[in-house]
């Protein structure tokens, strides 16, 4: 191992020991880590490749090791937090929440939000939309990307004009809702990521959904 490798490397295990400070509560992965903790690992492994492209020694890359680190751990914090407070106030076993460590992403299923083959949300089901924008308005540090998602029934030119029209429907609720439109990116993806076997009803199902991605800003 050389010098410039063993100081990093100490860098990153003090990063890891001090985020260990956190409240032992917060999730974790099933790899040990929490959010914060890992948050803190990749800021760190971005920082020292920063450091070294831009001061191109040894004390600029441990400098960004621990920079990144820092900033890391804050984003895995807060992200912690904001999972935390939407898992409180979604009353709605059908939606779900994953954290990365880096983004949620608020996964809501068809029936969640429209009636086949509809790009409209129905105002009944709209609620669930709301507590996310007013999570989103409590949290206003990130950009929010609402990326449409369909099965494969039907043609892909259709799916994907569908796809787009319910990520718009989606992210203009949430514009209304008090969302700033300049955190707000639609996407549409059509058939093209499935999570699930299109083959069975039970498949389908899972990939006909509305994906809301919480991105930290840097």
């Amino acid at each position: 191992m050389t010098l410039n490798t063993t100081k990093l490397a100490c860098a990153a295990v003090g990063i890891l020991a001090l985020t260990a400070c956190t409240d032992p509560a917060q999730l974790n992965d099933g790899t040990g880590l929490n959010n914060t903790q890992q948050g803190a690992l990749i800021g760190a492994g971005v920082g020292a490749i920063a450091g070294q492209i831009i001061g191109g020694d040894t004390g600029a890359t441990v400098l960004g090791a621990a920079v990144g680190g820092a900033v890391g751990a804050g984003v895995g914090y807060n992200l912690d937090q904001q999972e935390a407070d939407l898992r409180r106030d979604l009353d709605n076993g059908d939606v779900q929440i994953t954290n990365t460590g880096d983004r949620l992403i608020v996964t809501m299923p068809q029936d969640v939000l429209f009636a086949t083959d509809s790009f409209s949300v129905r105002p009944d089901l709209q609620d669930d939309l709301y507590t996310v924008a007013a999570n989103l308005q409590q949290y206003p540090a990130s950009t929010i990307q609402v990326i449409g998602h369909t099965d494969s029934d039907g043609s892909a030119d259709y799916n994907q004009r569908l796809s787009e029209r319910r990520a718009t429907a989606v992210g203009g609720i949430l514009v209304d809702a008090g969302v700033p439109f300049g955190r707000v990116q639609t996407i549409g993806r059509g058939e093209s990521q499935p999570v699930a076997s299109n083959l069975t009803p039970e498949g389908k199902a899972q990939n006909r959904r509305v994906d809301i991605v919480i991105l930290p800003n840097a």
